[in-house]
């Protein structure tokens, strides 16, 4: 039987930031830009690529820069046209969503990335979704997204995206248990959050893309405050774990945590040297700044 269609996705965008104050004091964390695209950029076009329809965003206080970012502005429209900016024109309109199919809604309160989840419940209504974390952006010939879907189509039920690890860093992760292989995966087992040393059932960790049936909303509803005394999606996945089957996609490119100085600085570098109007100007001078350096 084939598999409802994933239509729509969730973006948690009510985070505070508050590993890049003082930017983030008057710039939302999803805002501050990788090359020339902020961070939130990067994440909607994976969803985008993967047949996203419906781009739902979760915010919170002070971040209606992002809903202003994917609407239009006259003014700037206007002087471009008067300059014949045909490009920047162009620019602009590709990465615009169709009138209709952005929402937004708020997460007053700050009680965790389930009950932001849960937030989106009325505008997702009864029909699977995909979640993706505005701080992890990604690099690869397929987006993550994609590949999850075409995964999804195959197996039904909920879909985590998961990449390996040192296992001697399994305790900082969210970490899977490996059943049987299907696609380009493979059947979860069992998920762990952050295993004691030495007790993860495996290397893989939880990565930040989700697939996700819309019974999470009702478990979500009544969920026990769990870790930081936060409303916690991995508890609310556990449980729909005992209903339902969970697969994994194993996501073999490069993830960067824009969340963290040290990944938002790689993403900057890293995605800059995939550009060829870039990388001839910045290579030399990296490679000389490296070698002083060290």
């Amino acid at each position: 039987m084939a598999q409802k269609k994933i239509r729509k996705a969730v973006f948690p965008v009510a985070g505070l930031g508050t590993r890049f104050l003082p930017a983030t004091k008057a710039v939302p964390k999803e805002m501050l830009t990788v090359v020339d695209k902020p961070v939130i950029q990067y994440v909607v076009d994976e969803a985008a690529e993967a047949g996203i329809e419906h781009f739902v965003f979760v915010t919170g206080r002070g971040k209606g820069v992002i809903e202003d970012y994917f609407d239009i502005q006259y003014e700037l429209e206007q002087m471009l046209r008067e300059r014949n900016k045909n490009a920047e024109l162009s620019l602009l309109a590709d990465l615009l969503p169709t009138a209709g199919t952005a929402s937004f809604t708020r997460q007053q309160v700050p009680l965790g990335l389930g009950h932001a989840v849960w937030c989106a419940r009325d505008i997702v209504g009864n029909e699977p979704f995909a979640v993706l974390l505005p701080d992890m952006i990604m690099s690869s010939e397929k987006s993550c997204l994609k590949g999850m879907v075409e995964l999804y189509e195959q197996t039904g039920g909920n879909v985590l995206a998961v990449e390996e690890c040192d296992p001697e860093m399994a305790h900082k992760y969210g970490i899977v248990g490996v059943g049987n292989k299907v696609g380009e995966g493979f059947k979860i087992t069992e998920m762990v959050e952050k295993p004691a040393k030495g007790t993860a059932p495996s290397n893989y960790y939880i990565n930040g893309r989700y697939i996700l049936q819309p019974e999470i909303f009702s478990i979500l509803e009544t969920q026990e405050r769990g870790a930081g005394n936060e409303i916690q999606l991995t508890d609310g996945m556990l449980a729909l774990a005992r209903q339902q089957e969970f697969a994994a996609y194993h996501f073999k490119g490069e993830t960067f945590d824009c969340g963290a100085k040290d990944g938002f600085i790689l993403a900057n570098l890293a995605f800059a040297l995939q550009r060829g109007d870039i990388r001839p100007a910045i290579e030399g001078p990296l490679k000389d700044m490296v070698a002083r350096l060290i």
